[in-house]
């Protein structure tokens, strides 16, 4: 894939800004690894940290030296100017930035008069000493430099002509970029434009920016400032950061290159935008926001009817774009809003054939799904206990590779006052009746090991096959202990995740009907067709 050239940037700083984000904790590891998928998807350059500030990101870039091939990215190391009353060439934290081995020094500097008196105290000659100072000592030191304007658009509106000397003095000193920052994050995207177009109109830098998400207007803003002629944008990895997050870098990347046909990408990278994000995700531990646009599971997530039936006929009549284009899918969901298009748009994306009597097979099933949505079931949480249903009405009988006799489980505390759960289950599989039991840090877990004591001698593909998560909800207008509870469970094979549900009065009853589809499904999965009826006695 051919380098985008240097007339654009797309700037990241997941690694030191988004790894602000309140419970986000990145290991070294960690650090390493995202930096490998963003220069996977061809960011043009990857802040890795602050190195001197602090341990981690000073071991960082010292590990990125020989354990980072990128291919793409440039990694940028980001630090303040100097401190007042000092020299750059003298001050441990620039001498941090200068032996880095980043060929990239981002420095912010103050931009808001009120935050060079109240936070730097001192005065505001000496802030824009600090700049001149530190960017001229880097790029004598054969680094270049990026200046982050902290604040500015907060300083432009309290003192403008301070604001734009601190621009000037960033590019007279040799800065490169200099990115203007709603660090507050509260600009609407005219107020911003407007601003942009006056910082180009009176300055001869060149201009970036750096957007906070507090008013909902981060990805917005980035996009308007990149119409009033900004070529440096930054954003994070997934929206991560501080309070409401940064600007999400790929959101910003799709807009560019889907809506405003500008290439800032690698030739095809833009494919690979869906399965870095969740990659990411896996890596910092922070689930996925489905409803993400472009990247999320339910981007492209159809549920009603009448929407399924306008898609049959062209999916873009309901999608600005076409999924695939960032390595997404279109999704149908089944809900009691589904019609026959529906049921029958998922069966195909399922690959189960509905057979010669179709029209019947549909008819039953939209039925079938509105009985159980109205008892509390959500099957577009649960599309493994879906496509069971589905299989089951296209055969006209109940398809399962094993027969529950029955289970129990008891809950006891004993003496010492440790509780303990146990279960018996009974089954039927392969022309066997087995019996078997379980112990559990609680029922459900009893119950799962008990049914997998059962089945697993006779199906060993069930050593694969782990419950990842486990969900209870109260469904509303059911009262007190007796309410209706709905399960879902999440199982995996280790390379792909399925969801199940189950409803009942009785929460461990309602688990083991999520439990047993989760195997049942882990299993057709494996190979093991539920082609058959159950396994009669």
């Amino acid at each position: 894939m051919p380098a985008v050239d240097d007339t654009f940037h797309v700037y990241d700083t997941t690694l030191r800004d988004g790894a602000q984000q309140e419970g986000l904790n990145l290991s070294v590891a960690d650090k390493l690894t995202i930096a490998r998928h963003l220069d996977e998807l061809g960011v043009g350059f990857i802040e890795g940290g602050w190195p001197g500030a602090n341990p981690k990101d000073s071991e960082f870039f010292a590990r990125a030296r020989s354990e980072l091939d990128l291919r793409h990215a440039t990694l940028a190391a980001f630090g303040a100017t100097r401190r007042a009353g000092g020299k750059a060439a003298d001050d441990a934290l620039v001498a941090a930035l200068r032996d880095s081995g980043a060929s990239v020094v981002t420095l912010v500097a103050k931009a808001y008069d009120r935050h060079v008196d109240l936070a730097l105290r001192t005065t505001l000659e000496e802030n824009l000493a600090m700049v001149r100072d530190t960017v001229e000592h880097l790029v004598a030191e054969g680094q270049r430099v990026f200046l982050d304007a902290e604040h500015f658009f907060d300083g432009y509106r309290s003192n403008p002509a301070y604001a734009l000397e601190v621009v000037r003095t960033a590019a007279l000193a040799g800065a490169d970029v200099v990115a203007l920052c709603d660090t507050n994050g509260g600009m609407l995207p005219p107020e911003l434009s407007d601003v942009v177009a006056q910082v180009l109109a009176a300055t001869s830098a060149r201009l970036g920016i750096h957007c906070h998400d507090d008013a909902a207007c981060a990805v917005a803003n980035t996009l308007a400032a990149v119409d009033a002629g900004v070529t440096h944008v930054q954003g994070t990895a997934n929206g991560y950061g501080e309070r409401s997050g940064n600007a999400n870098l790929f959101s910003v990347v799709a807009n560019l290159e889907l809506k405003k046909g500008r290439t800032v990408l690698p030739d095809g990278a833009l494919g690979e935008m869906t399965r870095i994000a969740h990659v990411v995700s896996e890596v910092t531990n922070v689930s996925p926001n489905q409803h993400q646009p472009y990247v999320g599971l339910s981007a492209f997530a159809h549920k009603a009817g009448l929407h399924a039936s306008a898609v049959k006929v062209d999916p873009m009549l309901y999608q600005h774009i076409d999924p695939s284009e960032v390595g997404n899918d279109t999704r149908m969901l089944v809900s009691d809003m589904a019609g026959r298009a529906s049921i029958e748009l998922k069966g195909r994306e399922l690959d189960v054939d509905l057979g010669a009597d179709k029209a019947a097979v549909l008819g039953r099933v939209v039925e079938r799904v509105k009985e159980l949505e109205a008892r509390g079931f959500t099957f577009d949480a649960a599309d493994a206990s879906f496509e069971l249903l589905l299989r089951d009405e296209v055969a006209g009988e109940r398809l399962r590779q094993f027969t529950v006799e029955s289970w129990r489980t008891v809950v006891e505390q004993g003496p010492d006052g440790q509780v303990r759960s146990d279960a018996t289950v009974k089954v039927y599989a392969r022309g066997e009746r087995v019996v078997a039991a379980g112990e559990g840090n609680g029922p459900v877990n009893a119950l799962d090991h008990a049914l997998r004591q059962c089945l697993t001698r006779l199906f060993p593909e069930l050593e694969q096959i782990k419950l990842v998560d486990y969900k209870v909800r109260i469904l509303e207008g059911s009262q007190g202990t007796g309410a209706i509870t709905r399960v879902l469970i999440e199982t995996t094979d280790g390379s792909t995740e399925w969801d199940t549900v189950g409803v009942h009065e009785n929460v461990i009853a309602a688990s083991w009907m999520a439990l047993e589809d989760a195997i049942a499904f882990g299993l057709l999965r494996a190979g093991r067709g539920a082609g058959a009826p159950e396994d009669s006695r």
